[in-house]
């Protein structure tokens, strides 16, 4: 089932504002159209008690006992009562519970007969009591009451609720044709005033979407973003809320700055301890191959011991020369921009990581046309170097290593794949972080420094472009975009 996309706050306002209209509005003409009825059923009731004063006046005296039938009271009673009422109104005689005879007086003042059938519901008639009854063949309601004579007979007097009904409709109709007019300029007025009445919170929603579009998780930031004092006035409710996200914001700015300051000291740390230590590795490499290399014999412990030092020595030193490059990176240095061909770029790199790994199977995949691009020429390498390095290292013997170049658009897109055993999925996230390494059934080679994809990450995010890295079992692929040289 498709779940219903909620409403917007200005739609939920508009509608509850029109929806509370309507409901007022149809209260007011419903009390009004029942005022009204009232008011006339009292004037028409009125009118029915004098109606029935002149039919009991002009019905006459029946001596007791006498007999009457119903051409004897047609002709001389019921004539003489219809003559004093008004046109419309019904006369019946009911005599044992029965009506007698009926009688309509129609609006050109004649007489019209009812049947049997259309007097009936007259019988419903209570002596003194208005009642409503309604008659069929169209003749419609009626308004009726009933005088007892004293012979027994009772006349029944009735008057048409045609005229009450149709003013009562005619109202009902204004009211609704005027209510909906109102609802409508009521809707339209209301969109126009809820949108200004909430300008100010579309302002404070742009600037926290401002906020959030910021990189806030790398570098230094400047969150000199706030809302606007008018829309941060505590006394409104908006302006509560303008004035919550610049105090939320001034603690996110104040955190930004000691993180800040304090990868800075960091960052710092490390570029001089990086720079220093260069010089004592040197001179232990040095001394140490000077040893080796000397004219004099070693014991063979000593000489293994020497070798060792010389070997860890020069992997500290490729360890400093990496933490310094991602320290100055980090620095935001700017590396060197220049039109490059990256057809040799990869045939040298390739060749290279051949010769450190002749147990794999490289490849190249490169198109027809050379493909320029604007980059830092020995950092790029270093780029490729590092990927190939990682897919030498972590793939077993025999595996096939393709490096390939497409160009997508204004970008130059470098994929590095092999169809060895993948990456685990927990370390998907966390691959190009400092110091992150594959598990133990990705690795073949132990002390890895765990900085190679993160001089990837660094060096491409440099040249304004992204890497990527898609894996499973059997097929990982590393893409590289770079943005071509622009061309004058």
């Amino acid at each position: 089932m498709t779940r219903r996309a909620p409403w917007s706050l200005r739609r939920r306002l508009v509608l509850a504002v029109v929806g509370l209209l309507a409901a007022v509005s149809i209260v007011i003409g419903a009390v009004s159209v029942l005022a009204l009825q009232g008011i006339l059923m009292q004037g028409l009731d009125r009118q029915l008690t004098q109606a029935t004063g002149r039919s009991e006046g002009g019905f006459g005296q029946i001596a007791p006992g006498q007999l009457l039938t119903r051409e004897e009271i047609l002709n001389q009673r019921v004539q003489q009562i219809v003559s004093r009422q008004g046109p419309g109104t019904v006369i019946a005689i009911v005599s044992a519970d029965t009506v007698a005879t009926a009688a309509v007086k129609s609006q050109n003042g004649t007489l019209q007969a009812l049947s049997v059938a259309q007097s009936g519901p007259l019988l419903a008639a209570s002596t003194g009591v208005s009642t409503t009854v309604s008659l069929p063949d169209g003749l419609g309601d009626y308004r009726v009451t009933a005088t007892q004579l004293s012979s027994g007979i009772q006349i029944v007097t009735g008057l048409p609720l045609g005229d009450v009904q149709a003013v009562l409709l005619r109202l009902a109709a204004v009211i609704a044709g005027i209510t909906i007019i109102g609802l409508v300029i009521a809707a339209f007025v209301g969109i126009y005033i809820v949108r200004v009445a909430l300008r100010p919170l579309q302002r404070v929603v742009a600037t926290a979407t401002n906020v959030a579009e910021l990189p806030l998780d790398r570098g230094e930031v400047a969150l000199a973003v706030r809302v606007p004092d008018s829309d941060a006035d505590p006394s409104t409710e908006v302006g509560q809320v303008g004035a919550a996200i610049n105090r939320m914001l001034g603690h996110v700015a104040s955190a930004l700055t000691a993180r800040q300051a304090s990868e800075n000291k960091v960052r710092q740390f490390v570029a001089d301890a990086s720079h220093e230590l260069r010089t004592p590795l040197a001179s232990i490499r040095g001394y140490a191959e000077l040893t080796r290399r000397g004219d004099y014999e070693l014991p063979d412990d000593v000489v293994h011991s020497i070798g060792r030092v010389e070997s860890e020595a020069t992997r500290m030193t490729s360890l400093v020369e990496d933490l310094l490059l991602l320290a100055r990176l980090d620095e935001g240095r700017d590396l060197d921009s220049e039109p490059l061909d990256l057809f040799p770029l990869l045939i040298d790199t390739v060749s290279d990581a051949h010769a450190a790994g002749p147990d794999q199977e490289w490849a190249l995949d490169l198109p027809e046309e050379p493909v320029i691009a604007q980059g830092d020429a020995p950092r790029l390498h270093q780029v490729i170097a590092n990927l190939l390095a990682n897919a030498r290292v972590h793939t077993p013997a025999g595996t096939r290593v393709v490096v390939g170049l497409v160009t997508e658009g204004e970008n130059a897109v470098i994929t590095v794949s092999d169809d060895g055993p993948g990456i685990p999925d927990d370390v998907k996230p966390i691959l190009f972080e400092r110091f992150a390494r594959g598990d133990s059934s990705r690795s073949r080679v132990a002390g890895s420094t765990g900085l190679g994809l993160a001089i990837v990450s660094a060096v491409v995010e440099g040249h304004h472009g992204a890497v990527s890295v898609e894996s499973e079992p059997g097929s990982t692929t590393f893409r590289v975009e770079l943005p071509l040289a622009v061309s004058h």
